[in-house]
């Protein structure tokens, strides 16, 4: 995993920056992502544990959505300078589900 590329991560929720993603999908292809960062944690439907970025994917058609990537799937991740309000993004948390501490308000 890229340190530096987790500490951009880590920085962007603490900011709560939107970050711009470039990563290899399954198939293949190189896209390029407008997202919230969201944590890096294993996934909870996975059956082998690997930590994976999530982000709310703002760019999907026809909407936004969930969206996780290995970190070797990750080319490049951008802070921008736009920001986004996570209570409207966030609707679905258990109490403290972080793996990274933020201070998110209720919803850290």
């Amino acid at each position: 995993m890229d340190k530096q590329m987790l500490l951009l991560f880590a920085d962007a929720i603490q900011r709560k920056r939107l970050i711009r993603v470039t990563f290899i999908t399954r198939s293949g292809e190189e896209r390029s992502r407008r997202c919230a960062p969201l944590d890096l944690s294993p996934s909870e439907r996975a059956k082998i544990k690997f930590y994976k970025y999530h982000m709310w994917d703002l760019d999907s058609e026809p909407k936004p959505h969930l969206l996780s990537l290995n970190p070797e799937q990750v080319i490049q991740l951008e802070v921008t300078a736009e920001s986004f309000m996570p209570e409207q993004i966030v609707t679905w948390t258990r109490k403290n589900p972080w793996t990274i501490v933020r201070d998110w308000g209720n919803l850290s």
